[in-house]
């Protein structure tokens, strides 16, 4: 009898523990890990422990991932499902797991991200996307990157880069984007402008090659000299400094005629109703390197002198007005006293002959 009771509770011991540990994978019950790689998973496995925070998924066979697929482990810390073979994300996919860390989706067939994947997480600081189809990433989601110190997005289908996302990346230090086929045209001084800055603050990234005009093939964008996006108009963000480039530039090229009467760009047939979004930027003959800072610089020092020449036109406004009012109400002063003392005379007049006559 004793030893049908030592037995059951050995079991009910055991159980628990067999069922927290999915069957082919290795467990770590004091750091929470289950390393599940490799082991030709068509599907998330399931009776995982609720307060596991790293999951190793990657080298297997998934193929996407549905809904809420990872509610059993809200506590996760860091999920790797890289070199898989995932084509779909839910929205949903990561609902639940707001203190997510580390995510990977690297080597994968991922051709688009809704912008509701990663919802409510604020914690991510590592994201490797690499080597997948990616077109684009929704700048929405940029709202979730925010602490993110890490970001892989090489060798995807990458022309361009949505500004919004880009303002987000504020704690990013290390980018990846090499091996995309990038567009380097009007639309990425956007890109080119947010690098410099980046680099500026200590950040690091590899290389942005263009692929597309032919004329800049297999160029680093952050070495093409902002001369051959001379005429790249573009709005609200690129113009500014687009437009500082084009006066200095048009400084030292005065009085030099370019052969083609419609421009670098053929604006006569990009900018109007006819063409299709916005023109390429074809190179110059002669590119001369500008220095962005000390573009930015000049802005700079002339907002300065503005500002100070602004305030002393105010001060003096405020000065004149405080003269004006102090002097009208001198006047009306000077007016009240002239009255009274011709009031006293003309009293006093008047006794005089009251006083005789009674005499």
């Amino acid at each position: 009898m004793t030893a049908v009771v030592a037995v059951s509770i050995l079991l009910s011991l055991l159980l628990p523990l067999s069922l927290s540990c999915p069957k082919g994978c290795v467990c770590d019950g004091r750091a929470k890990v289950v390393d599940c790689r490799g082991r030709g998973l068509y599907d998330i496995p399931r009776h995982l422990q609720p307060d596991t925070l790293e999951l190793h998924l990657q080298d297997n066979r998934i193929r996407g991932l549905g809904s809420m697929a990872f509610r059993d482990t809200p506590l996760l810390r860091v999920l790797d499902l890289s070199n898989n073979s995932i084509t779909s994300v839910s929205p949903s996919t990561l609902l639940g797991l707001r203190g997510l860390q580390r995510l990977s989706l690297a080597s994968n067939a991922l051709r688009e991200l809704d912008r509701r994947l990663l919802g409510p997480i604020r914690s991510l600081s590592h994201l490797d996307l690499s080597h997948n189809s990616l077109t684009g990433l929704p700048g929405a989601m940029g709202e979730s990157l925010r602490n993110l110190s890490q970001l892989g997005l090489a060798h995807n289908r990458l022309q361009r880069l949505d500004k919004s996302l880009l303002e987000n990346l504020e704690g990013l230090g290390h980018l990846s984007l090499r091996g995309n086929p990038w567009r380097c045209d009007c639309q990425v001084i956007g890109l080119k402008l947010w690098l410099e800055t980046f680099l500026f603050r200590g950040g690091v990234v590899d290389e942005v090659s263009c692929s597309q005009p032919e004329e800049m093939k297999d160029k680093d964008l952050q070495n093409v000299p902002y001369q051959l996006f001379h005429s790249c108009m573009t709005t609200s963000y690129n113009y500014l400094f687009s437009n500082i480039h084009h006066l200095e530039s048009d400084r030292s090229n005065r009085g030099h005629t370019h052969g083609n009467t419609h421009g670098p760009l053929g604006m006569g047939e990009g900018y109007g109703g006819g063409g299709s979004g916005l023109p390429e930027c074809e190179p110059k003959q002669r590119p001369r390197p500008v220095n962005l800072r000390h573009a930015i610089a000049t802005v700079i020092v002339t907002g300065v002198v503005c500002g100070i020449v602004l305030m002393m036109m105010l001060a003096a406004a405020v000065y004149g007005c405080a003269y004006a009012a102090l002097m009208a109400k001198y006047q009306r002063e000077l007016k009240k006293s002239e009255a009274t003392s011709k009031g006293d005379h003309g009293s006093a007049d008047e006794k005089e002959p009251l006083e005789n006559a009674i005499a």
